[in-house]
């Protein structure tokens, strides 16, 4: 493949995308609204701002495929999601569009199913459920690449992450994505020759997963890691369940109790083990 545009390159999962994504094709093209810092052999960075469909366009020359993982990555009111996460989404598929670029790889999210409740094992073919304005927008972008593919023959894979982070709390054990399997999760979704329009579920080998991925089979992720290995610890530590409280009844988490616009990340106690180059 000669030419991969990485956006959110310099977010928390952009810093382990992007190395792995240069062995890929002959040139990464990392962008964000904030530098990368030190580039890897083969990468390259542009500034570039996913509300300006211009920015985008001009990235995307040339292209084969677009890793789309640039948003904010947590519940905020309407007004912040809607530049970056609805009009982004837009735009990056418009410029793919433009330049004849062959597939989006989309950065999903559990949050755009994120109100069924748990003991629900739902599959990717469920209607969408959004527990928040960022996962609305979720919803609006898989919906987006669904239209892309049907109208325009643009390619969508949409990766629908659990949660991709260290194991801090319990509800992890179940929706943790390593680093590693995100990594080949990313992979087989740029490698595998047809794709249409997918939905996958961004999920390690847990024992404790809450999603079927049965119908994405065909993408070949096959997650190696498993949280059980925490189960022990985390649970020692864990307060009482509650099942009158829709953040650990709901596959959102958090996501599905907090106020509409209010952080859900905020309780979470995410690491910002973000890589160095």
């Amino acid at each position: 493949m000669k030419k991969i545009v990485l956006t959110g390159a310099a977010g928390r999962l952009g810093s382990y995308l992007r190395e792995p994504l240069t062995k890929l094709c002959e040139e990464l093209v990392s962008t964000d609204v904030v530098d990368v810092g030190k580039l890897y052999p083969n990468e390259a960075f542009v500034k570039a701002d996913l509300t300006k469909l211009d920015e985008m366009t001009a990235l995307m020359k040339g292209a084969d495929m677009v890793v789309h993982f640039g948003a904010i990555g947590d519940e905020a009111p309407f007004e912040q999601i809607l530049g970056p996460n609805i009009i982004g989404a837009y735009n990056v598929w418009e410029a793919a569009f433009q330049n004849g670029v062959k597939r989006v790889v989309y950065a999903s999210s559990i949050h755009a199913v994120g109100m069924y409740p748990k003991t629900e094992f739902i599959g990717v073919d469920v209607p969408h459920r959004p527990d928040t304005f960022y996962g609305l927008a979720k919803c609006f972008a898989e919906d987006l690449g669904r239209m892309y593919w049907e109208k325009r023959q643009i390619e969508a894979v949409c990766l629908r992450i659990l949660s991709c982070a260290k194991v801090t709390n319990a509800r992890a054990l179940g929706s943790w994505l390593s680093y590693e399997d995100l990594v080949h999760l990313v992979t087989r979704a740029i490698d595998t020759p047809i794709v249409g329009f997918s939905i996958v579920y961004g999920v390690s080998n847990n024992d404790r997963a809450p999603v079927d991925n049965t119908a994405a089979q065909f993408l070949a992720y096959r997650p190696k890691d498993n949280a059980e290995q925490f189960a022990a610890e985390i649970l020692a530590k864990a307060p009482p369940a509650n099942p009158q409280d829709l953040g650990q009844m709901c596959h959102g988490g958090p996501f599905a109790s907090v106020k509409l616009g209010n952080s859900g990340t905020a309780t979470m106690g995410i690491v910002n083990d973000k890589k160095q180059t």
